[in-house]
């Protein structure tokens, strides 16, 4: 019998608010508790705990390329994942005209950052953070697949806009996704000035960022002063009108030659303007414009609505509870000036009764998937390019979402026939090693866990303990057979069979919903 005690409660939270349990955090967890081990998540630090930072400083990912004459030498070398710590101006050299690179080397930023979110999600102890940092990217979503510019400045959208305000102040954090080099080129802004004002970035931010395109009124209104309490000052929603004034407030924002921020007030349309029924004085200082819109709308109830039926969403389930949201919005609201805004939100939602009967409500992402199956064997782990790809085909394609949506909240989309094998063949790969991300030492595993293999159907059933489910006899009978496991032979000399075990258990609805 292993050392889990059915703590089904820890199970499910560890599982929904992170990325699983390892053996050598389960014992601690479960003596502190769910509420300790929330606040400890909730207060985690900006930078990396020293053994994630470890793995990070010490993970070389392969690339390579001919040379091309009087260009650039041909390369063939394991890296590290240098430009994590990069600043933006170190970044854009790769686009120095003086120094030509093969495009492998402005791929290579967008792969560490993927490289670097992986080993997170297995090692890290702050694993609240790393599922709340992948909310925000899909929520600000840039597809750095579409554009080297981008590629090359995720790993500051990724270290200094995300991961830094996860759980801060959403007004912060809006300022900085609208001034970051990846936003600005991937919804154009970095071009828009006065009398070609580009509408990308302005629509996106009312209709994606904070409105929601459900508080889209034109349908219904064309006029501002149609919109239900526009002439009080408040209107309800957003119409074209007000995508058309918010585009002209963020003409001038752009990027400089170094790949920075940077405002350019000769492109600035400085003309008086009128956003959610609110007039903005003509010829305001630098960025007024802007920072004023992005105070109107982040502290609209629109806004609060939108944002707390995300998160719970995220959180709960695709249909969370009307009065959930309700409470979720009100905290939004009512905290909207706070430095740990967000966090307090994620508090509510998080501890509420709904929360912890939307058991099984949830199918787990491709990279949750993976790294949960990771974290409960205990395998020394390394990213590579073979698994990023089959996250790719089980339908999880990082920071590479093909619309500015991102990675829709549904089920629905990882539950298709090709999809599921796919999710299949990830486990399998990860048992067999297919991609050399490392090898499963099922012996350590139990030791780890305290678990006792006994015959096979004994063994099989301590393997499902492993993944938190308690299965029936008759799926014990399938995966036993299916392991290649005779249903009184004992396990010496069968490592193979019984790790293959483990990824088919892994395959059970138990550990594919949390």
């Amino acid at each position: 019998m292993s050392k889990i005690k059915g703590d089904i409660d820890l199970f499910f939270t560890t599982h929904r608010l992170g990325y699983g349990l390892r053996a050598e955090d389960y014992e601690p967890l479960f003596k502190q508790g769910h509420k300790v081990w929330l606040e400890e998540q909730l207060t985690a630090p900006e930078e990396d705990e020293a053994p994630v930072k470890s793995r990070l400083d010490t993970c070389k990912l392969p690339i390579k390329y001919a040379a091309v004459e009087g260009k650039w030498p041909a390369m063939d070398e394991l890296r590290s994942l240098s430009s994590l710590s990069k600043s933006i101006e170190e970044l854009w050299s790769l686009f120095d005209p003086q120094k030509p690179v093969f495009g492998a080397e402005r791929a290579r930023p967008r792969t560490e950052v993927i490289a670097a979110t992986l080993l997170r999600s297995v090692y890290s102890r702050y694993q609240l953070k790393e599922v709340i940092s992948q909310f925000w990217h899909d929520h600000f979503h840039v597809n750095a697949f579409s554009d080297e510019r981008i590629s090359v400045a995720l790993p500051v959208y990724d270290r200094d806009v995300i991961r830094k305000n996860c759980f801060g102040n959403f007004r912060v954090l809006l300022e900085a996704v609208a001034t970051s080099t990846a936003m600005q080129f991937y919804l154009s802004n970095y071009s828009s000035r006065a009398g070609a004002a580009n509408e990308n970035y302005a629509r996106e931010l009312l209709e994606l960022h904070t409105f929601g395109r459900e508080n889209y009124l034109n349908d219904n209104f064309n006029r501002w002063r149609e919109v239900p309490g526009a002439l009080k000052g408040k209107p309800i929603g957003y119409i074209d009108q007000d995508v058309y004034e918010v585009a002209r407030a963020f003409t001038g924002w752009t990027i400089a030659e170094t790949g920075r921020f940077n405002y350019v007030e000769r492109w600035h349309d400085g003309y008086q303007k009128r956003v959610l029924a609110t007039e903005l004085a003509p010829f305001a200082p630098a960025m007024a414009d802007g920072r004023e819109v992005l105070d109107l709308i982040a502290a609209h109830p629109a806004t609060a609505q939108h944002m707390a039926t995300k998160l719970c969403i995220r959180l709960v389930g695709e249909n969370p509870p009307a009065s959930l949201i309700t409470r979720a919005a009100a905290t939004w609201q009512s905290t909207h000036q706070a430095p740990d805004q967000i966090a307090k939100v994620l508090r509510l939602i998080i501890e509420s009764p709904e929360f912890m009967q939307s058991r099984g409500a949830k199918i787990k992402r491709p990279i949750a998937l993976m790294a949960n199956y990771v974290r409960v064997m205990g395998f020394d782990f390394t990213p590579s390019e073979g698994l990023i790809n089959q996250l790719t085909n089980a339908g999880q394609r990082l920071f590479g979402a093909t619309t500015p949506v991102g990675l829709p909240d549904e089920n629905a989309i990882f539950l298709g026939t090709n999809t599921l094998r796919h999710r299949w063949a990830l486990l399998l790969g990860l048992a067999q090693n297919q991609w050399g991300t490392g090898t499963p030492n099922l012996a350590a595993t139990f030791t780890a866990w305290k678990a006792i293999p006994g015959n096979g159907p004994e063994t099989i059933t301590e393997l499902f303990r492993l993944m938190g489910n308690s299965a029936d006899s008759k799926s014990i009978e399938t995966v036993t057979m299916a392991a290649g496991l005779l249903p009184f032979a004992p396990p010496v000399g069968k490592e193979k069979n019984l790790i293959l075990a483990s990824a088919i258990a892994a395959m059970s609805p138990d550990f594919q919903f949390c």
